[in-house]
């Protein structure tokens, strides 16, 4: 997923809890369905972070020829300034982006 045109926002909001648990029923559910999908985030982000830095590792290191690398520099502080996963997550539930499905209910309907 493009993480860069997302419409989530960058601080935090106040959100009503009651609306974010009507689709569920249960806001410990929904806590934990937008939790695992703030952890699916986190670790594309971070896995697409490395990659692009990885780029810029040598492997002639020395520790007297340290030098900062602007291009470096700049990819660093764009992944800092995206919203945090959490936000995203969150962002996503409300406007129905997360499919999930819950298997405890599955295995109330079949028996």
């Amino acid at each position: 997923m493009d993480y860069k045109k997302t419409n989530a926002p960058t601080n935090t909001v106040t959100r009503d809890i009651m609306n974010l648990c009507e689709e569920t029923g249960n806001i410990y559910e929904t806590i934990a369905i937008i939790g695992k999908r703030a952890n699916q985030i986190s670790s594309e982000i971070k896995q697409e972070l490395s990659k692009k830095l990885s780029e810029f590792a040598s492997s002639t290191d020395n520790l007297d020829e340290v030098f900062e690398n602007r291009e470096q520099i700049e990819i660093s502080r764009f992944y800092e300034k995206l919203p945090k996963p959490t936000l995203i997550a969150t962002q996503e539930f409300i406007d129905g982006k997360i499919y999930y499905r819950l298997p405890a209910a599955e295995t109330v309907d079949e028996d």
